[in-house]
């Protein structure tokens, strides 16, 4: 490991955003879990619940390109702890809001944490570990698959046992508050850009090349994941009639596969090439989201297992595209994803409303296959340029 002179402990460093992606992964999906208490509690629908998380996705679409602009100017650092800081307000408001509007905005302001963590902690990493950076963003996705994976597990085991969904989201506060007061003592990278992009400059270095295929692949990617975690729960209750532990278990399934898969995906992306390892397993995970709508149910969260790496895979290979202005690019990046949030669990929640929770998730899959077809331009782009 080369030295950082800039950094007060790199191990450190790596095991707070290992932590963040953990209460990532926790955060984010709890709401999956909960959602079929928050309805019946609430007294809401499909639609408005799909409503409801469109606050979130907003907020994170917002705070993923402007992330990027002040870690350029102003250091990882200051993103990090706003984050925190933005998460621990919103999870609050959460749990305590007694109206859509007041959840939805709630939601939003839990966004904006999400999507700083989005990109702070993975520009950290690709700072640090340059050369090794698919090993360590695929790493760093583990703890986001652990904590994704221990969520519904936890809300379904505490829901199980009649306590209210607002009491599981409180809980969350702790694992918020011990992270702010860790990264707050902690010393980050600072930004290597001389001259940090603003708003108008964006465009000129941010969509040239191959960047905006790598936009649209995440975009589509992102919408596939968050439709699919976040309806799974309603739809394995709803159209499958399964029980509220075994829905959240085969949630927990999904993330646990998502975990796994990025473990061992970890070790080899580089060797099989960012792209082509993408590709792979995009094509799989539609052939398993297929099998899961159309025969058992079990496939659904196999599927994990196959997205597992497509994120940070494509993060790696993002950055290898450009070599200036990182943060900001990265920050580009995952507003796309941050767009494919939104688009995601709204497109499966109106179309579940209007024609039924098997059409609605007939438009996840359909989501995947436009993932495979950006990944697969992108590849063959790639295989030219590489053979020109």
């Amino acid at each position: 490991m080369k030295k950082h002179p800039h950094v007060t402990n790199p191990f450190l460093l790596t095991a707070i955003c290992f932590f963040a992606f953990f209460i990532f992964g926790v955060t984010d999906n709890l709401k999956g879990s909960t959602l079929p208490a928050l309805m019946a509690e609430m007294n809401i629908n499909y639609g408005t619940g799909g409503n409801i998380f469109f606050g979130e996705y907003i907020g994170f679409l917002i705070a993923t390109l402007i992330a990027g602009i002040l870690a350029d100017r102003f250091g990882l650092k200051l993103v990090i702890v706003l984050a925190g800081i933005s998460l621990a307000i919103g999870v609050s408001g959460y749990s305590s809001a007694q109206t859509a509007f007041l959840l939805s905005s709630s939601l939003f302001i839990v966004g904006l944490g999400l999507g700083a963590f989005e990109l702070g902690p993975n520009a950290v990493i690709v700072s640090l570990y340059h050369e090794q950076k698919g090993l360590y963003l695929n790493l760093m996705s583990v703890m986001h698959g652990l904590g994704s994976m221990l969520a519904p597990l936890f809300a379904g085991l505490l829901i199980n046992m009649g306590t209210s969904w607002r009491t599981v989201y409180r809980w969350d506060l702790l694992l918020i508050l011990i992270f702010i007061l860790a990264s707050v003592f902690v010393r980050f990278p600072k930004s290597e850009e001389k001259n940090a992009l603003n708003f108008s400059g964006i465009t000129k270095i941010a969509f040239k090349h191959q960047l905006p295929y790598f936009y649209a692949a995440m975009l589509f990617y992102v919408a596939s994941e968050i439709g699919l975690a976040s309806w799974l729960v309603v739809y394995l209750q709803d159209e499958r009639n399964l029980s509220t532990v075994t829905s959240n278990n085969y949630l927990a399934l999904f993330f646990g596969l998502l975990m796994t898969g990025r473990l061992l995906g970890s070790f080899i992306v580089k060797r099989l090439g960012y792209l082509r390892a993408t590709l792979i397993v995009s094509i799989l995970a539609v052939l398993s989201m297929a099998l899961g709508i159309f025969t058992n149910s079990v496939f659904l969260p196999l599927t994990g297992l196959f997205f597992s790496i497509i994120f940070p895979t494509l993060t790696a290979a993002a950055s290898d595209a450009t070599h200036e202005n990182v943060n900001t690019i990265l920050g580009v990046l995952f507003t796309f994803s941050g767009l494919g949030g939104v688009v995601g669990p709204w497109l499966v929640a109106w179309s579940s409303q209007y024609f039924g929770l098997q059409v609605g998730f007939i438009a996840i899959l359909l989501l995947t296959v436009l993932t495979s077809v950006f990944i697969f331009i992108l590849n063959q782009r790639s295989t030219y340029e590489s053979n020109s």
